[in-house]
């Protein structure tokens, strides 16, 4: 009798029950959507020996990642797609080093952007790295193709790419639970410098053996069951990889496909068999034409990007318009039903008693341009604050904020970041505006934590993934550190003087740093305070509250309203009312 069980586990579960039954010992990686619970579930094994980390940014987290794999542990390495632009650097050399012990790179897509500023396609990564990439299609897979890509990874000697995308880490399955096998490897870093030191003269060498093993690689995605094939109707052939393999069987439940487990590199024997047993092949892929080009590139004659989106996530409805493209019918109404047309827009918003909104509402007060970074402030940019005007990526609300500043822009420049962006890639900015003399205000929203992706740790909490005690690095003796002078700490909801001191730190020709620190209130339910309320018989409706846009204020019959149970008590509605109407739920105002 098996002694097997299965549970159901959203892929990102999957993902680290696979790297827990392959034995990981070392777990490093960045929170960022769809990626950020793979290392939660796989730290709350709480196995001895099994080390997990939030580092600071992703870049570090490959090169802790590469430093354990190189004394031959198995590693796991997670962040999501705008993640490896960060770590690019040390994953291109990395893969002319390659590895001893097995490291998978756990890459989460989000195709539609679900949560991302752009939906970028890792698979490039994987071509120009020269680096296997296996797409797992359901939580099943993940699992099990974590576990391949381990195999893969010392068996080649090579780091592996595990694609990800927003729908295959949060949907849900059955996955058949085996026990954890560790490596019989000794972890004990033997002393290479030839392979291991990337100087000219080595890495020459070292890029002749990235080419083999290219070719070898090439070899097991032609011969082994990775890469399979389902004949059927061979009027149609589709080729396709990860969930869009599964919106094809619903879409075209009688046609062939041949299902890519690894998408690069590609398996050029195999295209070629497919092709020739079918009369018409269809390229199915999200994102970009990345199978399509090469198969077209090899002569081979197939539709993909001319009938199927390379905007957005597809969906079995998408590509319900898609076969009825393909086979010249009227394509389906995909229109929302009437009576969802109607309901009302419920665009995202920051929380209610969210410290970013008092520093926000404190820079309405200024002409001056502000940028922002990657967090839940840049829910800022919304109405009614509007208070974002340029964003660019993790760590550029500062250093975008410094070439303003430096450029012949008349206005005054303030840059916003978070308490986690800082530490990520915000200080190296800051170091640039003081060594370069700006004179542009930056600001942390420090909220103790990393909010938007649900509330990790940083180094500035004081507390590890693990759950143990850390060094708490503060924020404003690092500013000091990279040379700025004028360093504030600052209470969010301190509309009056935080408005007093912007005013007159912008009349300064130097660089003024503030941390504007208060937890939120989501992750420290503790500073939740008396609900507020309106006298709204006296309000004359002069929308100074609701000019701050928090969800608990609502109008009714032109009049606002302060929703009790929304309500945190932060203050700020109080603040910014001038007829001082606003109190706390059970005090009569003056």
């Amino acid at each position: 009798m098996s002694t097997h069980t299965t549970d159901l586990l959203s892929g990102n579960d999957a993902f680290a029950r696979g790297a827990w039954e392959a034995g990981a010992t070392v777990a490093a990686g960045y929170p960022g959507t769809p990626s950020t619970e793979i290392l939660e579930a796989l730290s709350a094994y709480k196995q001895e020996g099994l080390h997990c980390e939030w580092s600071p940014n992703e870049k570090v987290a490959l090169e802790v990642g590469a430093g354990a794999a190189l004394a031959g542990a198995r590693v796991l390495v997670t962040m999501k797609h705008v993640g490896l632009n960060v770590a690019a650097d040390p994953y291109m050399t990395l893969a002319y080093t390659g590895v001893v012990g097995g490291l998978v790179m756990l890459v989460a897509d989000d195709p539609g952007m679900h949560s991302s500023q752009n939906e970028q396609d890792t698979r490039h990564y994987a071509r120009m790295g020269k680096v296997p990439c296996l797409e797992p299609a359901d939580a099943q897979e993940a699992k099990d193709m974590m576990k391949l890509g381990f195999e893969i990874s010392e068996t080649f000697k090579t780091p592996v790419i595990v694609r990800s995308s927003t729908r295959v880490s949060h949907s849900r399955g059955l996955v058949r639970l085996e026990a954890r096998v560790l490596s019989e490897r000794e972890v004990a870093f033997e002393k290479d410098p030839m392979q291991f030191v990337p100087v000219p003269a080595f890495a020459r060498r070292m890029r002749v053996q990235l080419e083999e093993r290219l070719g070898e690689l090439k070899v097991y995605g032609e011969t082994q069951p990775i890469n399979s094939i389902e004949y059927n109707d061979l009027s149609l052939g589709i080729i396709t990889s990860s969930a869009s393999y599964l919106y094809v069987k619903e879409v075209w439940p009688e046609a062939s496909v041949l299902k890519l487990g690894m998408s690069y590199p590609f398996a050029d024997g195999v295209f070629r068999a497919f092709a020739e047993k079918v009369d018409r092949v269809l390229v199915v892929e999200e994102l970009d034409d990345f199978l399509e080009e090469h198969i077209k590139a090899m002569g081979i004659a197939c539709d993909g990007k001319n009938v199927v989106p390379n905007i957005g996530e597809l969906t079995q409805s998408r590509l319900s318009v898609v076969r009825a493209k393909l086979e010249g019918k009227d394509a389906p109404d995909l229109s929302p039903m009437e009576e969802a047309a109607k309901l009302p827009a419920r665009p995202p918003t920051l929380c209610p008693g969210c410290p970013h909104r008092g520093i926000f509402a404190a820079l309405r007060y200024f002409d001056i341009i502000v940028t922002g970074d990657i967090g839940c402030y840049a829910l800022g940019v919304l109405p009614p604050l509007s208070r974002i005007d340029a964003l660019l990526c993790m760590g550029g609300g500062f250093t975008l904020a410094h070439g303003i500043d430096r450029s012949p822009e008349k206005k005054k420049v303030v840059g916003v970041m978070g308490d986690s962006t800082f530490f990520h890639s915000g200080i190296t900015g800051l170091l640039d505006i003081a060594y370069n003399k700006g004179t542009s205000i930056t600001i942390v929203l420090d909220n103790r934590t990393t909010a938007m992706t649900g509330h990790q740790d940083h180094p500035g909490t004081g507390k590890t993934i693990m759950g143990d005690p850390a060094a708490e690095v503060s924020i404003e003796k690092m500013a000091e550190a990279c040379g700025i002078k004028r360093i504030f700490t600052v209470d969010p909801r301190d509309m009056d003087g935080n408005v007093q001191l912007f005013k007159r730190e912008l009349e300064i020709d130097e660089p003024t740093f503030v941390v504007a620190k208060y937890p939120c209130v989501l992750n420290d339910k503790s500073v939740w305070e008396t609900p507020r309320e309106i006298d709204e018989e006296k309000c004359v409706s002069c929308g100074n509250c609701a000019d701050i846009g928090c969800p608990a204020i609502e109008y009714a019959d032109d009049v606002p309203h302060i929703e009790g149970l929304m309500c945190t008590g932060c203050s700020l509605c109080e603040t910014v009312c001038e007829l001082g109407l606003i109190h706390e739920k059970g005090q009569a105002s003056e």
